[in-house]
């Protein structure tokens, strides 16, 4: 059931500071900030060859990002996502097996444009997993 591994994203607080970084500093290819309203984040994502850093900056008060940084005043690892070919499939095969989604459960559109879920991070053990449709 679950794919490659998509990406790790790191919450911060200032979302050019840290580009800058992994840009300048590492040398690494990265995006263009994108506002996500629907997840009430904006998102810069890091190119590596074998997969991706996003890079998650709050976008407004209620923004979950903002609830985190709040925790973790340095920020830090939000969460990792896997692909998976059957979003809907991997859904039902995680719930029969005991796993919480998180939300209504049903898949959002995520910041590439394809279906997302979250999974509770106390199922995974302490980690919040995003799974995205392959």
């Amino acid at each position: 059931m679950i794919g490659r591994l998509n990406h790790v994203a790191i919450a911060v607080k200032d979302i050019a500071a840290a580009t800058a970084l992994y840009r300048d500093t590492m040398g690494a290819s990265v995006s263009e900030a994108v506002e996500q309203p629907a997840h009430g984040v904006t998102t810069v994502f890091i190119n590596l060859p074998n997969t991706k850093i996003e890079l998650l900056e709050p976008l407004g008060e209620n923004s979950p990002i903002a609830k985190f940084l709040e925790r973790n005043a340095d920020g830090g690892i939000h969460h990792i996502c896997y692909e998976v070919d059957d979003i809907l499939a991997a859904r039902d095969r995680l719930k029969a097996a005991g796993s919480r989604v998180l939300g209504d459960g049903e898949p959002k559109i995520g910041a590439h444009g394809k279906p997302v879920l979250f999974l509770h991070p106390k199922d995974f053990n302490g980690t919040l997993v995003e799974l995205e449709q392959a």
